[in-house]
């Protein structure tokens, strides 16, 4: 059996990706601020399913610690870690973002990341076989920012540079890393786009969106190829988004 540790496991992406994990046969570590709800993502789970429900905030070094020390106490390895746990910011215009609006951002979105690739590094490094596969959450917004988005979109571009920076240094212990850009997947998060957002030239507008399964299921085709194969990056969307072209 497989291990997989998804962050953000109790809503949304998170949650739909480590049900699709658990789904195909592997166990999966939730991860999560809110206990409550990775135990309902747990509920969830096909019956017979092995899951670790490990309430952790990802901003903190000692809470990431515990969660790969849990990881690696209850399955011995890590096969993948898919860094998904993530927020955003109030839209308003960039001079008005707050201090603690940024700093709140970029520490769930980049610092949390960085500090799972780390424990993640460690714990793939030493088990064996060596080596494992990490699997980062970009988004649209890692090609292309939405209007009064600073603090969300620079944190995701940044996550391309953490994946390049991961997959480079983990090529020498046969460790993978790629990026997953996701854009307008059916969760509670883009439910104000069938009402309409803020386009690039002023207007409001709805979007199309998309099953949220079809991102899990992409998540899982990139988990499940061997390592010596990696996807570095995969755009998936819904397909009459406003991305492509001057939209």
């Amino acid at each position: 059996m497989k291990i997989a540790m998804v962050t953000g496991a109790g809503t949304g992406i998170g949650k739909a990706t480590a049900l699709a994990f658990l789904r195909d046969g592997w166990a999966v570590v939730l991860a999560g601020r809110r206990s409550e709800l990775l135990i309902q993502t747990k509920l969830e789970a096909p019956e017979g399913s092995e899951t670790l429900v490990v309430p952790t905030d990802v901003t903190n070094p000692r809470a990431v610690h515990h969660l790969f020390t849990k990881t690696d106490e209850a399955f011995g390895r890590l096969d993948v870690l898919f860094n998904n746990a993530g927020m955003g910011a109030p839209s308003v215009p960039l001079e008005d973002v707050s201090f603690e609006a940024w700093k709140r951002v970029v520490d769930v979105n980049l610092t949390g990341a960085f500090l799972c690739t780390q424990e993640a590094f460690r714990l793939m490094k030493r088990q064996t076989p060596r080596g494992g596969r990490i699997i980062n959450n970009g988004s649209i917004s890692a090609h292309a920012p939405r209007p009064n988005s600073a603090p969300y979109t620079a944190t995701k571009h940044a996550i391309t540079g953490l994946t390049k920076s991961t997959a480079l240094d983990g090529r020498a212990f046969n460790i993978a890393c790629g990026q997953i850009d996701i854009g307008n997947a059916a969760t509670d998060l883009t439910a104000r786009m069938k009402d309409g957002v803020i386009q690039a030239h002023g207007a409001i507008a709805p979007e199309p969106r998309m099953d949220v399964d079809h991102a899990a299921q992409a998540v899982l085709a990139m988990a499940r190829l061997p390592l010596e194969t990696n996807i570095l990056f995969m755009t998936i969307m819904a397909t009459g988004m406003p991305f492509v072209g001057r939209g």
